[in-house]
């Protein structure tokens, strides 16, 4: 956890108001009143982590507290008499600890160890949030929703983002920008397909269609962020996205479908600019590199090496 993320995390923490006495410290409550926190960011827990987790717990107990806070709701209900009784009910609402919670669950742990916070609805999303982001938790498409919670449900800019979870006014930008990605290229992302790296590079293409071959072929030859980006570069620099370099040269892009077409699924499988010229007979195709690297990646892939 850096620096940042640990000032991060106390500051938040500081902002819940503890409750006097005894509950101010570490209590132990029925787990069975323990309820889900609806601000929760983490959306995937991995089963296989959670069961080591839970034979942890069940060998050696709960180490850490989960935070939870406080809450009442009031009922009546008739007597036999023809009355009505007034009936208070204390439950426990999760703030952060969702996995220790589950696992000790499965642990056939019937009382935990609780820290109780007083939180309103923001505070009960940010601390799961921080928590999470300082324990590496969230996978790149849950911080993204939960950023986005952030600012849309409790009106907290960016910049007030960044401070409280550690990190820069750019990283969340940049991870909100993974919401605008194509559903199927999301999903990829939350399970851990590609990377958030890869996922930024395919920002760079404007185009939805090519957008997607270059992350099918992403996947399929499962290159690295590097690559990737040489890939969107390519077709950003071919579909009317960037402005050619000094002295390169100057594709022109013909209106026929087919030809078009072409020249996509060359681009793609080559990660590199390609131009199709028919002519009445025959015609050619233009393949450009930028350097001897690039060049040999080319001849590898058209060899099949």
């Amino acid at each position: 956890m850096s620096s940042g993320q640990r000032q991060a995390l106390g500051r938040g923490l500081s902002a819940l108001i503890p409750k006097t006495g005894a509950a101010a410290g570490i209590d132990t409550v029925d787990i069975d009143l323990i309820v889900p926190n609806p601000q929760q960011p983490r959306l995937k827990f991995d089963a296989d982590a959670l069961r080591e987790l839970s034979e942890s717990i069940r060998e050696h107990g709960v180490l850490q507290p989960i935070i939870v806070t406080q809450v009442t709701s009031e009922s009546s209900a008739p007597t036999a008499g023809g009355g009505m009784v007034e009936a208070r009910t204390t439950t426990y609402q999760l703030i952060a600890g969702e996995r220790r919670l589950q696992a000790s669950r499965m642990a056939g742990i019937t009382r935990m160890p609780v820290v109780v916070r007083e939180a309103t609805g923001a505070a009960l999303l940010e601390i799961a949030l921080v928590e999470n982001v300082q324990r590496q938790d969230l996978n790149p498409l849950e911080e993204a929703l939960a950023f986005k919670r952030l600012n849309e449900d409790f009106g907290q800019t960016q910049e007030q983002i960044a401070q409280r979870v550690g990190r820069s006014r750019v990283a969340i930008a940049n991870t909100l920008r993974l919401l605008l990605l194509e559903d199927d290229i999301r999903a990829s992302v939350a399970s851990g397909q590609i990377s958030a790296g890869h996922a930024r590079a395919l920002l760079g293409i404007e185009e939805s269609r090519l957008r997607l071959d270059a992350w099918r072929r992403i996947v399929a030859d499962a290159m690295t962020v590097r690559q990737a980006e040489e890939i969107a570069k390519a077709l950003k620099s071919t579909s009317g996205g960037a402005t050619p370099a000094r002295g390169a040269t100057k594709i022109v892009r013909t209106n026929d479908p087919h030809v078009q077409a072409i020249e996509s699924d060359l681009r793609t499988a080559l990660g590199v600019p390609v131009s199709l010229k028919k002519a009445r007979r025959g015609g050619s195709i233009t393949i450009r590199f930028h350097s001897d690297d690039e060049l040999e990646g080319i001849i590898a892939r058209i060899s099949g090496g």
